[in-house]
């Protein structure tokens, strides 16, 4: 898909994206060709929330969650090949053997950390302010939505 490059005006700039996203929502609910609309972030940093002290028995827990998961997708692979009864035990064998292996390995990752990182967390990115810019030639048309 090719990218077209386009000279843009400022038509608001927020400090909060819900505000930036309520003006192109209303924009769009009333027609306006949002195609020629941009939401720009300015000054982006990243910002680690902290959700709480990883313990080896919580690291064990996480992996034996996400182990069991792919215990499934292979017991449901394997599962291809099989009729009956037995497809609902090699699914739920899978789920042990991967929920197990999971928790050891889970356990395992956090023990040779050497309480390096002690703790879980979820990072996300952030802007100072969300700037809507749109293209140059419908800069007059849009300017309505921001008085």
């Amino acid at each position: 898909m090719e990218q077209r490059v386009t000279e843009s005006s400022l038509l608001a700039s927020f400090s909060d994206y819900l505000e930036a996203q309520r003006l192109v929502d209303r924009m769009s609910d009333d027609g306006f060709p949002v195609e020629s609309v941009r939401i720009v972030g300015e000054g982006v940093r990243t910002v680690e929330q902290v959700t709480g002290r990883m313990t080896r028995g919580r690291a064990a827990a996480m992996g034996a969650a996400s182990g069991a998961w792919f215990g499934v997708l292979v017991g449901l692979l394997f599962g291809l090949f099989t009729a009956g009864a037995a497809w609902l035990w090699l699914l739920l064998i899978s789920l042990v053997i991967g929920a197990f292996w999971g928790a050891v390995f889970g356990f395992v990752a956090h023990w040779s950390t050497r309480g390096q990182r002690d703790f879980s967390s979820v990072m996300t990115l952030q802007a100072q302010r969300y700037e809507v810019h749109v293209d140059k030639e419908r800069a007059a048309q849009a300017a309505r939505y921001v008085l």
